[in-house]
């Protein structure tokens, strides 16, 4: 039974001691993936191969009391309804009934995504974005929390369908966790000798406490200098010569809202410039739509490259705000 917490800073540190049991040296990656949990967001990996992937989720999962887990192998011939559920005519009682789908959890992993078809991840945006799926014509919630992960291999692309710009734009993060340094694989090869950590893993926190945290973000202080200025920085990326498509105002909205919990998760009850310098990428990259003619000039350079250029220009064209409060809290 996990314990009872004693404020926001407890309950932090109890899901980040958990997870890293498990997955080593990715503190900044877990906390990312942690903001779309308190944030109400989802996350998507864009990772070679046998980066613990799954293994976060899984983590995860383990570390919430009584969390459900669900993992979604994603091929061609994956369909809608083996992802939301389906009604299934019942023989005895002559009546159809619903027989709930793996996106009835708490967790869950959609590997490798941009193998399904376009039916089939179109089928996750409802779940993704209103916590709910309709099957004939029936409504139904999903349980709390909920948090996607999916992934994609950016090496292979034979058989995939890419996905496309509105199912991008409901993810919260794109994000990776890359290889771990040779100390950390060390450390993995000599854990897994007799076993996988994972099945030594016991729950650090309660759903109740999971729910405590989103109500914490929800309260953690966002000045209104801060709030006109991502919306400054999100409009300047659809203004740059280099981006055809820039960001929505959902990702406005994300990029609040994963302030909020990234300021959370680092023990603060406000959002400062940093937090949403660091957060551009992880959370607007994905959503940027680059121009033929400024990958054709930088083709040399990686995506993660050219975005780093482009958040560079943005933070230049709109200098952070440096709001009085600063030093107050800082120093209170």
């Amino acid at each position: 039974m996990a314990g009872e917490g004693n404020g926001s800073a407890e309950i932090v540190r109890r899901l980040l001691e958990n997870i890293e049991t498990v997955v080593h040296g990715k503190s900044e990656e877990i906390r990312l993936v942690l903001s779309a949990l308190v944030s109400g967001g989802h996350v998507l990996f864009e990772d070679v191969p046998g980066t613990a992937k799954t293994v976060l989720a899984r983590a995860i999962a383990g570390t919430i009391e009584d969390a459900v887990p669900a993992r979604i192998q994603c091929t061609p011939d994956l369909q809608p309804t083996d992802v939301t559920g389906l009604s299934v005519f019942n023989q005895e009682t002559r009546h159809f009934e619903f027989q709930e789908g793996p996106i009835f959890a708490n967790i869950i992993l959609v590997d490798e995504i941009n193998r399904a078809m376009p039916k089939t991840q179109s089928s996750l945006l409802e779940a993704m974005a209103e916590q709910q799926v309709t099957v004939d014509g029936v409504t139904r919630r999903l349980p709390d929390p909920f948090l996607l992960i999916a992934t994609e291999n950016p090496i292979e692309y034979e058989g995939t369908f890419p996905l496309p710009e509105a199912q991008l734009d409901r993810f919260f993060l794109r994000t990776s966790l890359g290889y771990p340094d040779e100390e950390q694989e060390v450390r993995i090869v000599r854990e897994q000798r007799r076993g996988h950590p994972l099945d030594e893993l016991r729950p650090a926190v309660t759903k109740d406490e999971v729910a405590e945290l989103r109500a914490a973000c929800e309260d953690v202080y966002v000045d209104e200098l801060l709030d006109a200025w991502i919306v400054r920085l999100v409009r300047e990326t659809r203004n740059l010569p280099e981006v055809e498509v820039g960001a929505s105002v959902r990702g406005s909205l994300a990029l609040v809202k994963t302030a909020r919990a990234w300021a959370l998760l680092h023990g603060r009850e406000y959002v400062v410039p940093e937090d949403v310098e660091e957060l551009f990428i992880p959370v607007l990259g994905h959503r940027l739509m680059l121009a033929p003619s400024y990958l054709a000039e930088t083709r040399n350079l990686t995506r993660s490259e050219l975005l780093e250029r482009i958040r560079r220009q943005c933070l230049e064209r709109v200098p952070a705000p440096k709001p009085d409060w600063v030093a107050d809290f800082v120093t209170s």
